[in-house]
């Protein structure tokens, strides 16, 4: 096939064909070509089946406090062949979902690799090499896990993502290199579960892009659950024997030995800006992610790159908004904004969850704001007592002058649904006059983020 288009994607992850699907409504001819899944990492081997695997481990905790509720069960365990096939199941249902909408939308699905051969024009190499053109091109090539010299995976007793979330039988002990989300989440899902886990993160606190106070709390959860957790400490070394892994750690000024059934490398992850023909165009790469404008364009008229091979914050959510501004901007359509990344929450599914919008306590006084901070913790929520949820925290920053939310961080139980209304909060550039003035509905845990806003004020009510 030798085919003209509008606008050809590269790439079928949350980045790429929602991009393929807002274009495709904005009536342009749109190609997407995907070498592997549609959906992406973060659909098929990322964000929907790692929820799915937290599920099940959340369901598992609240089986061992029933008696707390009034229940009784006896013999509660669990099969991780039957978890591991609900979870890919899962991915499978809303991959094909993927496919189902972009056919909808009339976007023509070209499976294959795709590479640049220069303006406008790409090669596909599939069951057969073909050449598309296109006025437009969007990468949307994603990302791999991040390695280190010596501590390279090899998918039998050291995983990355992919074989943490497809274990071939459960592993009793587990050593969880790196604290970011990814780290976090595999560390709660096993701990739940049973294993023996210990996290080290080379930073001197856990999920360091999170905010101190967070951090902490969170911390604390996780050692009161089990979790052995070294922090501002390195891996040096992995010497993997037959069925179990010794790690040599640094913390300290100290070296000691953890021994582990397996190791999950959560270091970080890096942009596929290989042979993708980048050397062709005037594009630019450095630092694991293709260089672009606050538009997505790169270097290249015509080309340009959203989600993580365009660089941090690695989120799907960030992916598909980039897809879309991008695609809004190529097509002429008024009144397009360029991303404020500051906006974009984050949210890790541990338990307890975890979610954030905008700056730290720190990083807001670092920038020169004089900030009013409130803080309403959990255990003064009706809800939340009567769920058997009583830990947790609200905490918002505000500008001391201007009234305006600079941030908002959450630990408890589902924090990640509550963090949207302070980022809906946060986009209307609401101040905490119209917080304070917003009625939540009773009883809920959203009403901590009232609490919170009037507790910078010194107005709060039930603390």
């Amino acid at each position: 096939m030798n085919a003209s288009f509008d606008l050809v994607v590269i790439g079928g992850g949350p980045g790429g064909y929602v991009a393929a699907i807002r274009a495709a409504q904005l009536k342009l001819n749109v190609a997407l070509v995907e070498r592997e899944h549609l959906g992406g990492i973060c659909l098929n081997w990322g964000c929907i089946p790692t929820k799915a695997l937290l599920r099940t481990s959340e369901i598992y905790s609240h089986l061992q406090h029933l008696q707390s509720f009034g229940l009784s069960a006896r013999d509660a365990g669990f099969d991780i062949a039957a978890i591991v096939k609900r979870s890919r199941g899962v991915a499978g249902q809303l991959s094909a979902g993927v496919k189902h909408l972009l056919k909808k939308n009339k976007v023509t699905v070209i499976d294959g690799h795709a590479k640049l051969l220069g303006k406008g024009k790409i090669a596909v190499e599939g069951a057969s090499r073909q050449e598309i053109s296109a006025r437009h091109i969007i990468l949307a090539t994603g990302a791999r896990a991040r390695g280190l010299p010596g501590l390279e995976a090899d998918g039998k007793l050291v995983w990355t993502y992919k074989e943490a979330m497809t274990p071939e039988s459960f592993p009793q002990s587990l050593l969880v290199v790196g604290s970011g989300a990814i780290g976090i989440e595999f560390a709660s899902f096993y701990r739940t579960l049973g294993a023996e886990v210990t996290v080290v993160e080379v930073m001197d606190r856990i999920l360091p892009v999170e905010d101190e106070e967070i951090s902490a709390l969170a911390r604390k959860a996780f050692e009161k659950q089990g979790m052995k957790i070294f922090t501002a400490a390195q891996v040096k070394k992995l010497d993997k024997g037959k069925d179990s892994v010794t790690a040599t750690v640094e913390a300290g000024g100290k070296s000691r030995q953890i021994i582990a059934g397996r190791v999950i490398l959560a270091i970080g992850i890096t942009g596929n800006v290989e042979n993708i023909g980048l050397e062709n165009t005037r594009a630019k790469a450095g630092k694991g992610h293709i260089v672009t404008n606050e538009w997505c364009e790169t270097g290249e008229p015509g080309l340009y790159a959203i989600g993580d091979v365009a660089g941090p914050p690695w989120l799907a959510h960030k992916a598909s908004h980039e897809g879309v501004i991008c695609v809004e901007k190529i097509a002429g359509v008024k009144g397009v904004h360029p991303l404020k990344t500051s906006n974009i929450p984050g949210c890790t599914y541990c338990h307890p969850q975890i979610a954030s919008v905008g700056l730290t306590e720190a990083r807001a006084k670092a920038a020169g704001h004089e900030v009013k901070i409130g803080r309403f913790p959990f255990i003064g929520n009706g809800k939340a007592i009567a769920l058997g949820e009583p830990e947790g925290l609200v905490k918002t920053v505000f500008d001391a002058k201007t009234g305006e939310l600079l941030g908002a961080h959450m630990i408890g139980a589902e924090v990640t649904e509550m963090i949207q209304g302070y980022v809906v909060a946060k986009t209307l550039e609401s101040t905490e006059a119209e917080l304070m003035h917003a009625i939540f509905p009773h009883p809920t845990i959203s009403e901590t983020m009232h609490e919170a806003v009037l507790a910078a004020y010194g107005r709060a009510i039930h603390v």
